[in-house]
């Protein structure tokens, strides 16, 4: 597809990121960059056997990016890691604190010896300096520690009322890989405005998801304080204790309309597309005395009808309800209007992020579903990034080298034939 001459190129189409290999939030940072445009090159192990054939790693979060097999802990490796490094722009660092500093290649060498002007991105799950730091933990225990999972699930008045995980979007990746991405870009921000292009200006960007996940629940952890939040874990406005703010079953078992009627002109709204228009609930509304019978009224009138039906009854109206879809009707929805088709995460009108979705060709197209091809699955399918692939692509881009003249592949892992210069600086 050739872009229209309106559009730029995509925002960080000049960026070379470096992310070694790793599990979600790590990954999803090097994704939002990819698809802003930024060159991504993973470091991945090598495969063993030099006729080994390289079977994909289990990160499915890769579109857009290259990967490039290299045993870190191995001498021959480091001069040419070293000069990956030199010409990046950021590093993301996904491992635990101490892998990189135990491998000679923690921030302090780096930002001094290496690349003064390199943004030097580490995630964790735990603070780096608190109590947990030196625990291995997952998304869950990240959220119980910063006490956002007290707030997660339904009312403990009920039975099994106990806190209830979310599948890990808050950790890994609202709470860790999008933060850290965000630091990145204020990094890099701060590099630009502070020193004028000289090369320098690297700094360390240390994100983690307990803090993150924390910043997260601002609002809620405000509102602990305030009527609306300030009773146990659901029973307030906005955790499933309002029956206007709530999910209903409808007819069809299995399938839900969700209510968000806060306001009181949304409320009337409501009340008039169930039919309960005029029998007082509206003066009621705020009287939490009357919440429990309201519930009961509403979960009886939506089983009387379908979800289709209640779609075609809500739809165009301001009654803040709609279906729960799920992402089996969604990946297929297109023909019925749905909002499934994948897009990037914003849009930027001028300089548009890479496309997900395959297809978009006009102008109005690329812009709303990001420029260049697409990927395939759509964002509905992952694609495994084969180890190895596009690698070679990247040491000519970034480096300037070709194989069989700067490097050779051999046993499954890349070696240089001669080592760069610079890279001979202090270990």
């Amino acid at each position: 597809m050739s872009t229209p001459p309106t559009v730029k190129p995509p925002p960080l189409s000049n960026l070379k990121v470096l992310e070694f290999a790793g599990l979600a939030p790590g990954p999803f940072a090097g994704l939002l960059l990819a698809d802003a445009g930024a060159s991504v090159l993973r470091i991945d192990r090598p495969i063993s056997g030099p006729n080994s054939p390289a079977p994909p790693a289990a990160d499915l979060l890769t579109r857009h990016k290259s990967s490039l097999p290299l045993d870190l802990k191995s001498p021959s490796a480091r001069p040419l890691l070293l000069s990956l490094i030199r010409r990046a722009d950021v590093l993301i660092d996904p491992f635990r604190p101490g892998v990189l500093e135990k491998l000679g290649l923690g921030p302090d060498y780096i930002l001094n010896e290496v690349n003064p002007g390199l943004i030097y991105a580490r995630m964790t799950g735990f603070r780096r300096d608190g109590r947990y730091r030196d625990m291995a933990g997952h998304d869950i225990n990240y959220l119980a520690v910063s006490g956002v999972l007290s707030m997660l699930g339904p009312s403990s008045k009920k039975k099994g009322g106990k806190p209830s995980p979310p599948i890990n979007i808050l950790g890994d990746f609202a709470g860790g890989g999008a933060v850290l991405f965000q630091g990145i870009l204020m990094a890099l921000l701060a590099k630009q405005q502070q020193n004028g292009g000289d090369g320098k200006g690297g700094q360390v960007v240390e994100a983690n998801m307990v803090d993150g996940a924390n910043y997260l629940a601002t609002f809620p952890r405000f509102a602990r304080k305030t009527l609306t939040g300030s009773l146990p874990r659901g029973e307030n406005l906005l955790d499933g204790g309002c029956p206007y703010y709530d999910v209903y079953e409808t007819k069809d078992e299995g399938r839900y309309m969700a209510v968000g009627a806060l306001e009181p002109q949304f409320f009337g709204q409501l009340m008039k597309g169930l039919g309960l228009e005029g029998l007082g609930w509206e003066r009621k509304r705020y009287d939490r005395d009357t919440w429990d019978e309201l519930r009961g009224v509403l979960e009886r009138k939506f089983r009387e009808k379908t979800r289709k039906e209640w779609e075609d009854v809500f739809d165009g109206t301001d009654a803040c309800c709609t279906p729960v879809l799920g992402y089996d009707e969604l990946e297929n929805g297109e023909k019925e209007g749905r909002e499934g088709d994948q897009r990037p995460v914003v849009t930027l009108r001028e300089s548009p992020l890479l496309a997900v979705k395959k297809g978009a060709k006009k102008e109005d197209d690329v812009v709303r579903l990001g420029q260049g091809e697409g990927v395939e699955g759509e964002g509905y399918v992952g694609q495994p990034l084969e180890i190895g692939k596009g690698g070679k692509e990247v040491l000519e881009s970034w480096l300037g080298w070709v194989e069989g003249r700067e490097f050779r592949v051999e046993g499954g892992e890349v070696v240089l034939l001669k080592e760069e210069p610079a890279t001979k600086a202090k270990l």
